[in-house]
């Protein structure tokens, strides 16, 4: 069974506010609740009240915010937000050996050390060769089919760039992953406007071996998927 699977409650923005609160009409009863909104970024052009959203409802008692939001629909676009499903949707992918640039591996790891303070999403083994695995997930998109990263500035992300430049050799690969949350882009680029320092960082990177992959995500009735591999605008 898939790890992403939902339940998927429909609804209607209200607000996000606060980063991690938004309020939400439901459209079964009318009801408004508060939901959890796990991303930290600053969700660019899908804030716009009356967007169509998806929520999921937890069992746990102990949770103060029972619904957590999901994807927003802008435009004809599905957008996947919640930041914290990325690597659930790539883990499901590397299990079903979806993502063949990924080369071949026997096993993974999720959350290994490495570098100064920072854990790896996943390392990927095979008897001759690892492969270090950072997932970053992207929700922008400004130009027609376009998806872009970062949608504000991330030192954080930066970071996570340099310490990947350190790994590359003939027996270890280095990969940046963007897995693209939408469904209506074809190609992706690195938002130069928005974070200067990312951007000189990501073409250092590149120069030193880390490989670069990106891939959009198709919206099912209770999941999202790795879907195809899109264009690298790399200008």
């Amino acid at each position: 069974m898939s790890k992403i699977a939902n339940q998927y409650i429909s609804g209607r923005l209200i607000k996000r506010y606060k980063r991690f609160f938004a309020d939400i009409q439901l459209d079964n009863n009318k009801e408004t609740i508060t939901a959890h909104c796990p991303n930290t970024g600053s969700m660019q052009g899908l804030l716009e009240e009356g967007n169509p959203v998806f929520v999921t409802k937890a069992d746990d008692p102990k949770r103060k915010l029972k619904y957590t939001l999901e994807i927003i629909k802008s435009g004809n676009a599905n957008v996947g937000v919640n930041t914290h499903k990325a690597n659930r949707i790539v883990e499901d992918a590397i299990e079903m050996h979806l993502i063949p640039e990924l080369g071949k591996y026997d096993s993974y790891k999720r959350e290994v050390k490495y570098g100064t303070n920072s854990r790896i999403d996943f390392l990927l083994s095979d008897d001759k060769k690892q492969t270090y695995v950072e997932v970053k997930n992207v929700t922008l998109s400004r130009k027609k089919e376009t998806a872009e990263f970062p949608d504000a500035v991330t030192e954080r992300g930066s970071k996570h760039l340099i310490e990947l430049s350190k790994l590359p050799n003939k027996n270890t690969r280095a990969v940046m992953l963007f897995l693209v949350q939408r469904d209506d882009c074809k190609k992706f680029q690195i938002a130069r406007d928005i974070d200067q320092a990312y951007y000189d960082n990501f073409k250092k990177v590149i120069k030193k071996g880390v490989e670069i992959i990106c891939y959009n995500c198709s919206f099912e009735s209770d999941k999202i998927r790795v879907n195809k591999k899109i264009k690298l605008i790399n200008e």
